[in-house]
């Protein structure tokens, strides 16, 4: 059976509503929300709906229901009882006044059908199966929700504000079709689904105008530890509006998928240090450092929406901080959008949890090295024994990393968890104690990029279905 989607106007139209239960209160809610005038008849009636007649909102019928109740003054009744006969009869007397009629749950006695809804207002979505199984639309929906900002209607409100200047200033179909195309995809709808109303709307006026306008836009977006189903929505949002992506080897490649087909996807990973490297060679971090800031800013003064997409959070050992620092200095708006770091992804993968009551009271996150390949940390703090100690980049040191912790006190039988690629499908997990953990991970031949957990939280680890 095919039902045609129609939004219907209801606002002061009188629907009655047969039934006083939970269901009818669901179906009473969306009613009340399109400001229809709602009469309820039901000889039973739950406490939320009196509350509702209570405050004038409804109107109550305390009877059993009779085809003489429904006239044509109504425009849409629904039944939701879960009495198939009582369902029946509001059907046929529906029909035989011309009424639009619901009965619930049972699609052969319906000529209108409710959606499962994703409210966005003034958007909504309106999701149906035509009544052949209501609880996958609502799954549908909530896939939907998922991919919409809470925020969406902003852009509506913003192209109402904006409707008579386009239409004033923006003669030809084709000029508008362009204008409103731009708007919606580019930094200014950013400002409006973060709540900058006002910014957005004074950026398109001038847009309009045809005025100067910075139309370049970098994000640095967190990609997470590798799983592409742990980036946040609004990292999943600026992917799809991004014309130019720069990520590296720390991001999942499987989350360049959920960019725009037509967006240039540019590999910037750096090559990290290796034992005897020195530090001042010509393709050292530092000077690749420099050339990625370098095409952030070059795309986005050329007009263009850039992600920076890079492994974990932006600021935790990613260097976001200095490619902030670049796309201010060039003039750029920036946004930064968090992601898991690597540190949480791959605890939570393992089951350890890196904080534990009376166990470890605090956590602490340090580079196993620095740009120039030398390790250089404040020893005597990181081995206090009530703390969990998260190494970053420290297989390459790992050896001597542990050996200057039992140097400064720290003790050799204490747990260390080495994370390898964590979140992805290959993770491994490599445990062992300060003493013997380098030479079971030459062992193991661990080569992927790995997060040392070092304290007694290790002993708590638990098999989770995370991975």
């Amino acid at each position: 059976m095919f039902y045609l989607p129609l939004f219907h106007r209801l606002q002061g139209a009188a629907c009655l509503v047969v039934g006083g239960g939970t269901t009818a209160l669901r179906k009473l809610r969306w009613l009340l929300r399109a400001q229809a005038r709602v009469t309820v008849v039901s000889p039973q009636i739950s406490a939320e709906i009196r509350d509702l007649a209570a405050a004038g909102e409804v109107s109550l019928l305390e009877q059993t229901f009779s085809p003489e109740l429904l006239d044509q003054r109504f425009v849409l009744v629904v039944s939701a009882t879960n009495n198939p006969g009582v369902n029946k009869t509001v059907h046929d007397a529906a029909v035989r006044q011309g009424v639009l009629v619901n009965c619930v749950d049972q699609p052969e006695l319906c000529t209108v059908i409710f959606p499962a809804i994703v409210d966005r207002l003034p958007i909504l979505v309106a999701i149906s199966s035509m009544g052949a199984a209501p609880t996958l639309a609502r799954v549908v929906r909530g896939w939907i929700e998922a991919r919409l900002s809470p925020n969406l209607g902003n852009l509506a409100v913003l192209a109402q504000r904006l409707r008579n200047r386009v239409k004033q200033t923006l003669p030809s179909t084709a000029a508008r079709k362009t204008f409103w195309e731009q708007l919606f995809i580019g930094p200014i709808a950013e400002q409006a689904l973060s709540g900058n109303l006002d910014k957005a709307t004074e950026a398109a006026a001038a847009l309009i105008e045809g005025s100067p306008v910075k139309t370049g836009q970098v994000a640095l977006v967190g990609a997470g530890p590798g799983d592409p189903e742990l980036i946040t929505l609004k990292a999943l949002r600026l992917l799809q509006m991004a014309d130019v992506v720069l990520y590296d080897k720390l991001s999942n490649e499987k989350i360049l998928d959920y960019a725009r087909r037509d967006a240039e996807c540019i590999y910037v990973g750096k090559q990290g240090p290796k034992p005897g490297m020195p530090p001042d060679r010509p393709d050292n971090r530092s000077n690749q450092q420099g050339s990625i800031n370098e095409l952030i800013v070059q795309h986005a003064r050329a007009g263009k929406h850039v992600v920076r997409l890079k492994g974990g959070d932006p600021f935790i050992y990613g260097r976001g901080g200095e490619e902030l620092e670049a796309a201010v200095a060039a003039g750029l708006d920036v946004l930064v959008v968090p992601g898991i770091t690597a540190a949480m992804g791959a605890a939570s993968y393992a089951g350890i949890p890196l904080t534990y009551r009376n166990l470890s009271l605090s956590v602490r996150f340090v580079t196993g090295h620095r740009v120039e390949n030398t390790v250089n940390m404040d020893w005597p703090e990181l081995t206090k024994p009530d703390q969990t100690l998260v190494i970053y980049m420290g297989l390459v040191g790992l050896r001597q990393i542990m050996s200057l912790l039992v140097e400064h006190g720290g003790a050799g039988e204490r747990p260390v968890a080495i994370v390898e690629n964590a979140t992805y499908p290959e993770q491994r997990v490599i445990t062992g104690t300060v003493a013997d953990i380098a030479d079971k991970v030459d062992a193991a031949k661990v080569q992927g990029p790995s997060v040392a957990i070092v304290g007694d939280v290790v002993n708590l680890a638990q098999p989770t279905i995370s991975g």
